[in-house]
């Protein structure tokens, strides 16, 4: 029998068994792109997320640029003032008392040298109490989370914020040493009163270093970062002290003082500057120098690069400056019952144009405008010595007669113009000397005329006058307003023998490396023969002696002017001895009357005189 081979049925066509196909490779490829795609909007979420929330490239303490105020020195550097959008002054953690940052930790974070940044049983803690409470009271923040919520976050409160927070104080704390860390933070720390780290906190609250802080000023400063306004000691004391005495036995628990350390401290008086940082009494000369140093620095620079700027002040006569410029506004506010005194400015150089005081009004705090600076007011009858001055430099002597006799003149749109004396009187034939004493104002316009206008224009200019001065015969009589500072400083050229020292505040500069810059000096020039300051010094000495200016008697070797507005608007009196050249300025900012009588010899010259009695002791 024989067998025939036999033949396979294809797959497909056997009963039962399905027919397959290869699998196709598309929702493998669409699956991927998902994945893919969506990883990508994720790490590109998470790095928009990082970017927006503008983290400064810090890696340590040297990368710390925060702002902090440029620091102002009187003549004896001592510091006055700062400049500054934050009060603060960064000191490394060397030039801390030793306590001081121990003291910090201790009440706020007492495990900072342990924890890798973030304190998981402080965050437990303040979620149990937080949730106990039914609100967001308590933070549980590390020194490292406040320091990243100080130079990394915003202020906003949200549990999103403080994830964002605890993972980048994660991260801070593996690029910083514990000690940078905390350097930072006690640099960092608003501490109440517009004071920032604890360089300004001891300065403002206590009127020295950090580095000089006792155990009770620091436990004072230690409590405030919780609510500095709610534990100022200047506006809260028995809070202030509640607060100390928690730091302190916070200190004596963890071992860092003795109970017996503790409570001696404790039981200290503790002495306040007074009354915070106050720029009352040199505000007006602080910003004078800041104007100066915008002409060489940026504002950047200005606020962060920590300078130390010398300045000219004399502390001493500042305080007296606006002491005496206070009372006599207040006199004359006496003496007419006024609902307000008037303002006022003193402004104070050396022969040399050291600006030693400047108040630029009663209360800096009050009106920031510098009347002493910026003001421009009539100076009335302070202005004829420049015209004497410029008379005597073209020949004409102090005995030379001219009539003081009714005088009338014709303006150029055909009215008349008829000067009086203050006194309303005329008094003949009168010599340039006795005319300068008794400010006569028809010898004074007739002079004037007589030289020119454009010669005292020149000389005005010469001694530092900028105001625009108008070329009109009024100008005999101060009707061009100026401001008190350039007035001033034209004096100094009498009393330096015809030598112009302009006027100038800073002294040098010394930035954060310590690289001390002089301030560049201005140029000194010669405005007036020597022969011809004296002549003019020695008429002014006897303004004072028999003149308008008999007020201001009492100073040795003096010479002055007083000087009166119409309608006794302004009052003024300038004056010089060989050392010191003063100028005063008592009127209202609208421009109404002090009052009938009050002439720059009666408002003025009294507060000229009692400030140069504190030049001569």
């Amino acid at each position: 029998m024989s067998t025939k081979p036999s033949r396979k049925r294809p797959a497909a066509a056997r009963p039962g068994r399905p027919r397959t196909r290869p699998l196709s490779q598309a929702p493998i490829i669409i699956f991927l792109l998902v994945v893919c795609g969506l990883a990508t909007l994720c790490i590109g979420t998470g790095l928009a997320w990082f970017l927006s929330l503008n983290i400064p490239d810090i890696r340590s303490v040297s990368d710390y640029h925060p702002l902090v105020a440029t620091r102002v020195l009187d003549r004896d550097g001592h510091e006055i003032d700062a400049i500054f959008r934050q009060y603060r002054i960064v000191v490394p953690y060397s030039r801390m008392a030793p306590l001081l940052p121990r003291a910090f930790v201790a009440a706020e974070d007492s495990r900072f040298w342990q924890h890798g940044g973030l304190d998981g049983w402080s965050i437990f803690r303040a979620a149990v109490n937080n949730l106990r409470s039914g609100r967001r009271s308590q933070g549980g923040s590390t020194i490292t989370q406040q320091v990243t919520r100080a130079l990394l976050l915003s202020r906003e409160k949200s549990y999103f914020r403080k994830i964002t927070e605890a993972i980048l104080a994660y991260r801070l704390d593996r690029m910083l040493s514990k000690r940078e860390i905390l350097t930072i933070y006690l640099n960092e720390i608003y501490l109440g009163e517009g004071a920032y780290g604890v360089e300004a906190a001891a300065r403002t609250y206590f009127g020295k270093s950090a580095a000089d802080l006792d155990l009770a000023e620091i436990a004072i400063l230690a409590g405030l970062p919780q609510a500095p306004s709610r534990y100022s000691p200047f506006t809260h004391f028995k809070a202030a002290r509640a607060r100390q005495r928690y730091v302190l036995n916070r200190m004596a628990e963890d071992g860092i003082i003795s109970a017996a350390t503790a409570r001696k401290a404790y039981a200290e008086k503790v002495h306040l500057r007074g009354s915070g940082r106050t720029r009352e009494q040199n505000g007006y000369f602080t910003e004078y120098v800041r104007r100066q140093l915008s002409s060489r620095y940026s504002g950047d620079e200005l606020f962060r690069q920590g300078l130390v700027v010398s300045t000219t002040l004399d502390s001493r006569l500042q305080k007296t400056a606006v002491r005496v410029l206070h009372s006599g506004a207040l006199a004359v506010q006496k003496r007419h019952r006024a609902k307000t005194p008037p303002q006022g400015a003193l402004v104070a150089l050396d022969t040399t144009g050291r600006i030693l005081a400047m108040a630029g009004g009663l209360d800096y705090g009050a009106s920031p405008y510098n009347r002493a600076v910026v003001a421009r007011r009539q100076p009335g009858s302070v202005f004829k010595p420049l015209i004497y001055a410029a008379a005597f430099a073209r020949g004409i002597r102090p005995d030379t007669v001219i009539e003081d006799s009714p005088l009338v003149i014709r303006n150029r749109d055909g009215s008349t113009w008829r000067p009086k004396n203050y006194d309303n009187r005329f008094h003949g034939p009168t010599s340039l000397r006795e005319a300068l004493v008794q400010s006569r104002n028809i010898v004074t316009i007739r002079l004037l005329r007589k030289i020119g206008i454009r010669p005292v224009l020149a000389l005005a200019q010469e001694a530092g006058i900028t105001a625009p001065l108008r070329p009109e015969l009024p100008l005999a009589l101060g009707a061009s307003p100026v401001s008190l500072l350039e007035m001033t400083g034209a004096y100094t050229v009498f009393a330096a023998d015809g030598l112009y020292h302009p006027p100038f505040a800073i002294t040098r500069v010394r930035d954060r490396d310590g690289r001390v810059h002089p301030w560049a000096r201005p140029a000194v020039r010669r405005v007036l023969p020597p022969a011809t300051a004296r002549q003019v010094s020695a008429i002014l000495a006897e303004v004072i002696r028999r003149g308008t200016g008999r007020r201001a008697a009492g100073i040795p070797a003096a010479a002055g002017k007083t000087g009166t507005s119409d309608d006794n608007r302004d009052a003024w009196f300038i004056g010089y001895t060989p050392s010191v050249t003063a100028g005063v300025w008592l009127g209202y900012d609208r421009g109404r009357s002090l009052g009938r009588g009050e002439t720059g010899g009666r408002a003025a010259a009294p507060v000229w005189k009692r400030f140069m009695q504190a030049t001569i002791h």
